[in-house]
């Protein structure tokens, strides 16, 4: 029996007992209150039709007779209130339940191709309405994880081709030569060596953009500070800073947030290892962490390439590089940028760049609700870090 008939019976059988007992005062009430009327002096008569009666004889007779009236008028009544509570109850069930019943055809009718089905009950109510919503949040979750599945995938063989057929050509281009000696197997190892981490790169920056383009559980925020991530990340990089010659200047103030601190020190880590793979000999980073309107604020800028200011949005989605010539230096996986904004968005930030005059990338990073679509004032002058001298070695 399913959910409707049986709150239909409840109902019902909750409306015939309350009537029932209605019923039942009713008739007690009629007989008590008649004899309970101020009656004659003992011995009294009363004629009735013609006929001498004892007064009490005739007041218990009154008695009966509407104690027997009240008793046909309710067996008549009794099954006519009882079937009309049961056809109200089947209806009011009816309409409470028809959200339920959405909620299962739509449930019955989902797949991986109509995951961007809502229910939308904008006139559901109470906890009908709270379940309705929850399932459109469940569907979001699941429409998210899905695309970031099937984005996973689809990137994930069109970059993965290139290095696996460099992996295919070397091997079997060695194995035809007859004459190959161990320089040339030598060689052939370090294009695979080469090749293969090229693939571990990727699928390492393809799995960790399919993870951050999901929303973040509440059990994986935490506060992190990220001033203190900048200068963790900068000393990093102190190395490759030192090698190109580059002049940094950073303000790492704090700014503390909340979220996975995994990922923000990714976050920052891409935005920080851009702006060194994509700058050029003895040129400039700028790096500052800060507040906006309540909410943290972080901000990297280099020198680099000169970029076309309408085409800077593209450079945050997989796999687009700038107009850098791909060298040792400048070679990636072309992720970072968007594992950025993935990360930023997982956090209810937004990601900004704009392009520098002259070259060079200018990129913002602000979260909280108040950051969105506000215009950041200038950075101010901060003075030069020098950078450190290398280590031994």
């Amino acid at each position: 029996m399913g959910l409707r008939p049986r709150l239909t019976l409840l109902a019902t059988a909750l409306v015939a007992l309350v009537s029932g007992l209605l019923l039942w005062l009713g008739w007690a009430l009629v007989g008590t209150v008649v004899v309970g009327t101020p009656g004659l002096p003992p011995g009294a008569t009363v004629v009735v039709g013609g006929v001498a009666v004892p007064a009490d004889v005739a007041r218990d007779a009154v008695a009966s007779s509407a104690r027997d009236q009240v008793l046909r008028a309710g067996l008549v009544a009794f099954p006519l209130v009882v079937l009309a509570a049961g056809i109200v109850a089947w209806i009011l069930v009816g309409r409470v339940l028809a959200p339920l019943h959405q909620v299962i055809a739509t449930a019955g009718r989902l797949s991986a191709r109509s995951l961007d089905e809502r229910l939308a009950l904008d006139t559901a109510r109470g906890e009908v309405a709270e379940l309705a919503a929850a399932f459109d949040a469940m569907l979001d979750r699941l429409q998210a994880a899905f695309d970031a599945q099937s984005r996973f995938v689809a990137n994930a063989g069109h970059e993965l081709r290139t290095p696996l057929a460099v992996l295919r050509t070397e091997i079997d281009v060695t194995l035809e030569d007859p004459d190959a000696d161990v320089a040339e197997l030598r060689r052939m190892g370090e294009v695979v060596r080469d090749a293969g981490r090229r693939c571990d790169e990727l699928v390492t920056g393809l799995l960790l953009l399919a993870r951050t383009e999901a929303a973040l559980a509440p059990g994986e925020r935490g506060p992190v500070d990220l001033g203190e991530v900048l200068a963790r990340e900068l000393d990093a990089l102190s190395g490759p800073v030192v090698d190109h010659g580059l002049s940094v200047r950073a303000d790492p103030a704090p700014a503390p947030a909340s979220g996975d601190a995994t990922l923000l020190r990714t976050l920052v880590g891409n935005l920080l290892e851009n702006a060194v793979l994509h700058n050029r000999d003895g040129g400039w980073i700028e790096a500052s962490t800060g507040s906006d309107g309540g909410g943290p604020v972080l901000r990297v800028a280099s020198s680099g390439a000169e970029l076309d200011p309408e085409r800077v949005a593209e450079l945050f989605e997989p796999f687009r590089r700038g107009p850098v010539a791909r060298t040792a230096r400048t070679r990636g996986s072309g992720l970072g940028l968007s594992i950025v904004r993935a990360v930023a968005v997982a956090h209810g930030g937004t990601v900004e760049g704009t392009a520098v005059p002259g070259g060079g990338l200018d990129v913002r990073v602000r979260f909280g609700p108040q950051g969105a679509g506000r215009v950041s004032p200038p950075m101010p002058p901060m003075p030069p870090v020098p950078a450190p001298a290398p280590g031994p070695g």
